[in-house]
């Protein structure tokens, strides 16, 4: 039997390490006492550079990756989805703010898991809307217009789509009462799952795909064959199997991803007739 190289070692570490990349910024953040925000954008960046360099070291598909042209518009889209997920949440934070208990509802060992779940599930409610709403899908059709599935067009998204999905999930998480602490760890969680799932790495997560997402299956949900397109779940695969939108078996891989029309949508390099197709009488 063959030996394992250092890069098949890889795909099988990827997600354990940034599970624990995950728990660790979470403590020293409460340890040390760093802002919350900083934190998150600094982690974000960690896990895109990271994730970056793997899909040169162990790529699902080396001709998905991103040339300097689809660098430079990605890097646009990057903003637009900084800014809407920006604007969704603070819009939720000061309309509900006033009407959250500052208690927490249960101890963090407890509140962090149960948030995950119900962020999860939102997040899985208003990812399937706009798949099965064409309102929404003219909004949403924007994430699924490359053919090509990569950690860097992660970010290509309609400015609204982004404020309408972070808002309804913070509003979730926000009525329920859950604590600052048990969202910044769901937030970091989030993070870390958004940017895994869509990066052209090749890996084995084997029976981890039946309880996180991965590039595996969120692959299959860029697909251009709809009967094998389920899985709205980014972080949890629990959804997935309750709803039956979990298509993945071992050694499934879609035979091409994007749009199955892709004349519907502008193309996404130009971005300032795709910020304003949706509001066209002839969208959708």
């Amino acid at each position: 039997m063959p030996r394992p190289s250092a890069r098949d070692a890889l795909t099988v570490a990827v997600q354990p390490a940034l599970l624990l990349a995950t728990g660790t910024v979470f403590a020293l953040t409460q340890w040390r006492g760093w802002e919350p925000g900083t934190a998150v954008f600094l982690f974000q960046f960690a896990v895109l550079g990271l994730l970056v360099g793997l899909e040169f070291l162990i790529p699902y598909d080396p001709t998905w990756r991103p040339d300097r042209r689809e660098w430079g518009y990605y890097a646009v889209y990057y903003v637009l989805t900084a800014t809407g997920g920006a604007l969704g949440q603070n819009l939720v934070m000061l309309g509900v703010g006033a009407l959250a208990d500052p208690r927490p509802l249960f101890p963090l060992w407890a509140e962090i898991p149960l948030a995950l779940l119900v962020g999860s599930l939102a997040s899985y409610a208003v990812h399937r809307a706009g798949h099965t709403y064409p309102w929404l899908w003219r909004l949403h059709g924007v994430h699924h217009v490359p053919e090509k599935v990569n950690v860097a067009n992660n970010g290509v998204n309609h400015v609204a789509d982004v404020l309408i999905s972070q808002g309804f999930v913070q509003l979730a998480l926000a009525l329920i009462g859950f604590s600052e602490r048990a969202v910044f760890a769901v937030g970091l969680f989030v993070v870390a799952q958004g940017y895994f799932v869509h990066a052209d790495i090749r890996v084995r997560l084997g029976p981890l795909n039946h309880v996180l997402a991965g590039p595996e299956q969120h692959r299959l949900h860029h697909s251009t064959d709809l009967s094998e397109a389920g899985h709205y779940s980014s972080d949890l695969s629990l959804w997935d199997r309750v709803f039956g939108t979990f298509t993945w078996r071992p050694g499934r891989e879609p035979a091409a991803v994007g749009l199955t029309d892709p004349l519907s949508f502008p193309a996404t390099g130009r971005i300032l007739t795709t910020l304003v197709h949706p509001w066209r009488r002839s969208a959708g």
